[in-house]
């Protein structure tokens, strides 16, 4: 496992733009691409000739990032296009709306990118269906909206390369999940931890669960499913987090595209390969094997794991149920 200061400090990027193919006629979604990194990967993909989905939770944010881009790329040739998808993830009720307006759009999806999040709001911060603001938005949406997108991602796959069509969760720097990964009430319901931080933490250890859930039932057709750490850098992710945060991560940090970089390898670089599904892509683009904690997480109790990931799958699939 790289070191800490390695996972904050990465090297420098393996996989940009320069690397990829022409993406057209393919199709892809991108969650949270109206600002930071999101918006950059749109961009990247915008410009390499793909139909890009920018989903956001406002026609207006939607509509802004796609001027923007069309703005920011006015004298470069592209054959690509931008579209808005309009879902709020701090909503389950929003997201099959969304994915049905997608489905009578659109016949592929190449890759999805679950690169929208919450980090640290206010605390006791809810979505509108009652969860954990975090886990709402980092999880069950994005868990909800996999489901909802499993028959086109597997028909896509019929007619594409192995391993050509991807699922990207986009997590953190799993060195700092809390001790145990994730606490479960009685119920398998996960708790809201104290700590801001360990709270938000849970949802990206979260993150990596639902990838290595959607390599298993999906890796057979062919579809590769990951966990992606972006790298730290500077959003608007940190925008709940005071003015001290902020300040030093501007001098720390890096500029959103590097993190685009990131998402860019964990979707596109042939270095992942059927062996990695499920597995974990560390900034600026490097495979790296889960700490101890997650690993144990993601492993059964028959395999001498905690069982974890078992257990908030359950939660995901039975919090969502009623939004199919």
């Amino acid at each position: 496992m790289p070191s800490t200061f390695s996972a904050m400090f990465p090297p420098a990027p393996t996989f940009t733009e320069k690397d990829l193919p022409s993406l057209t006629d393919k199709v892809y979604i991108v969650t949270g691409a109206a600002s930071g990194v999101g918006f950059e990967l749109a961009k990247i993909l915008y410009l390499a000739g793909g139909t890009v989905y920018i989903a956001a939770r406002s026609a207006t944010r939607c509509e802004g990032a796609i001027d923007k881009i069309k703005t920011q790329t006015n004298d470069m040739k592209s054959s690509g296009k931008l579209e808005s998808m309009i879902v709020d993830l701090a909503d389950l009720r929003t997201v099959k709306g969304a994915v049905d307006g997608f489905l009578r759009r659109e016949t592929r999806l190449d890759v999805l990118v679950h690169n929208a999040g919450v980090m640290t709001p206010p605390v006791g911060s809810k979505d509108k269906n009652g969860h954990d603001l975090e886990m709402g938005t980092n999880c069950l949406a994005p868990y909800l909206m996999t489901v909802l997108l499993e028959p086109i991602l597997i028909r896509t796959a019929a007619k594409s390369p192995s391993l050509g069509v991807r699922v990207v969760f986009v997590v953190s720097l799993l060195q700092l999940a809390p001790a145990g990964v994730m606490s479960f009430d009685s119920q398998g319901t996960p708790k809201v931890l104290p700590k801001a931080m360990d709270n938000y933490m849970q949802t990206k250890a979260g993150g990596t669960m639902l990838a290595a859930e959607f390599a298993k039932r999906l890796g057979s057709n062919g579809i590769l499913s990951v966990s992606v750490h972006p790298g730290l850098m500077r959003t608007e992710l940190q925008r709940n987090m005071g003015i001290i945060g902020p300040a030093i991560m501007k001098l720390l940090f890096k500029g959103p595209v590097y993190g685009a970089y990131s998402e860019l390898y964990a979707g596109f670089s042939p270095e992942l390969e059927a062996k990695h599904n499920g597995g974990y892509v560390m900034a600026w683009g490097r495979i790296a094997p889960f700490p101890e904690d997650i690993s144990k997480a993601l492993k059964g109790r028959m395999e001498g794991g905690s069982g974890a990931g078992q257990t908030f799958v359950e939660y995901c699939d039975r919090e969502t149920k009623g939004f199919r």
